[in-house]
């Protein structure tokens, strides 16, 4: 894919993996779109990552497939195409499962997994047109269970599940599809305030060279799930 001027949209886009992804993004030369819940902090992040000619600010809920779609209609009024979306917008709840609440459960699989199929719903026609490429954020937790992340585990398990199995609809449309799954990586995830403790983790903008070296990969080769993790762990 030539980069320069293509079209891309990033879901929790104002801050973390979504934040690190769009100023690489920036950085060869695309136009970026970063959405969240809250527009004033999107809208901050925007004007640090960019100038309105190359980032636009949406205000959008993945839980609710209007906002997504209205996301969609921005990025096409405004540059006329959709090329690129990484589905990054995600949280975490982490309780032993008899103590993990209906609350929690229900806002990580609206978020984590209903909102990856609400973001796809909204983009597929254009990517169809662009013959572009769809990317979610899942998690090494979509393969790997851990004790308290029973909720955790099984949204991120079925982000997995869902983006193979669209991979495998959506690939007669020449629509490029794949799943990415960090390990440990510094962002302010479950209330964390990154900092020189972190410098061992995977960093924001490390998943961005990722997600340009799947942009830049011959399209005849598509790797679809890439699991990716901090070289050497933290020692305790």
């Amino acid at each position: 894919m030539e980069l320069k001027g293509k079209v891309a949209y990033i879901t929790g886009g104002s801050k973390g993996i979504g934040y690190g992804v769009a100023q690489r993004l920036l950085e060869a030369g695309m136009k970026v779109a970063v959405s969240g819940r809250n527009l004033d902090s999107v809208t901050k992040a925007a004007r640090k990552l960019g100038t309105e000619e190359n980032v636009l600010a949406l205000e959008s809920d993945v839980t609710k497939l209007e906002d997504e779609n209205n996301a969609i209609s921005q990025i096409v009024a405004k540059w006329g195409s959709v090329d690129v979306v990484l589905a990054n917008a995600g949280v975490g709840h982490f309780a032993p499962v008899d103590q993990l609440s209906d609350d929690h459960w229900h806002q990580m699989m609206d978020t984590n997994l209903t909102g990856v199929f609400h973001t796809l719903k909204a983009s597929v026609e254009s990517l169809k047109k662009s013959k572009g490429y769809y990317i979610t954020l899942a998690s090494l937790a979509g393969t790997n269970f851990f004790a308290n992340g029973a909720g955790y585990n099984a949204s991120k398990f079925g982000v997995v599940g869902f983006t193979q199995a669209a991979m495998l609809d959506l690939r007669e449309y020449d629509i490029k599809v794949s799943t990415i799954m960090p390990g440990s990586v510094a962002t302010h995830f479950n209330d964390n305030e990154p900092s020189e403790k972190d410098a061992w983790k995977i960093q924001p903008e490390d998943i961005g060279d990722l997600v340009l070296d799947l942009l830049r990969m011959n399209p005849r080769t598509l790797p679809s799930k890439i699991e990716v993790r901090p070289t050497r762990p933290d020692k305790k």
